[in-house]
């Protein structure tokens, strides 16, 4: 993807949340507090100062959409350049500043609270981005058979230790329900699998990072 492309996607996440904090200082201070306290929807009626709150939520949604498809098409992209070139894709290492989206993922206790909508919550697997700066400092890698050999462990790795997450949050939803409300508990698991999609996705690029440099440290002192 086009470092201008990666500009036009922070700037673009910015301006959203800008609105998004814009639309709840006038709830607050001009709307009674509607959209931002929780509400019994099931008697609400809509009221013409509740507009700027509903856009602004309409534009998160569009905003995550945006940015789910945009990450499907970049990994197809990638697995075709991948296949002909041989080499690492080019990548800044300032893109790991992705990573901070996944505090995005605390809006999901307000939209819970006011709305009993949990999405937001999987805005926490978005810290996998900081994988990007690792990978960036790969960028252009020969993937000779020492690098997929090191690809092969940084996966195993990872993978270990989402497995461990997931059987720890296993146990956890086994023995009941959280708090004694099953809610609590699927959000719970919402936040739990969204933060070990994050940790594969950084804890891959790390240590396959990790692993490289060693390799490359060992061959230097040994000449």
């Amino acid at each position: 993807m086009k470092k201008s492309n990666w500009k036009f996607i922070l700037i673009l996440g910015v301006v959203v949340v800008l609105l998004l904090a814009g639309a709840n200082w006038y709830a607050i201070t001009f709307n009674d507090w509607r959209l931002v306290a929780p509400m019994d929807f099931e008697t609400y009626e809509f009221l013409p100062g509740d507009l700027p709150m509903w856009v602004a939520i309409l534009l998160v949604n569009l905003y995550v959409i945006y940015l789910m498809v945009l990450l499907i098409r970049t990994v197809i992209a990638n697995k075709r350049r991948l296949a002909k070139t041989k080499t690492t894709r080019k990548l800044d290492p300032r893109l790991g500043l992705l990573g901070f989206a996944g505090f995005f993922g605390c809006l999901g206790f307000w939209t819970y609270s006011a709305f009993h909508q949990v999405y937001p919550f999987i805005f926490f697997s978005f810290f996998g981005f900081f994988g990007f700066f690792y990978e960036g400092k790969m960028s252009d890698t020969l993937m000779d058979e020492r690098f997929e050999e090191n690809r092969v462990r940084a996966d195993a790795a990872a993978h270990r230790v989402t497995q461990i997450m997931v059987f720890l949050t296993l146990l956890l939803v086994s023995r009941g329900a959280l708090l004694g409300n099953l809610e609590y508990t699927l959000i719970a698991v919402l936040i739990v699998l969204s933060l070990t999609f994050a940790a594969d996705l950084f804890l891959s690029e790390y240590l396959l990072y990790r692993y490289d440099h060693e390799d490359q440290l060992d061959e230097s002192g040994e000449d």
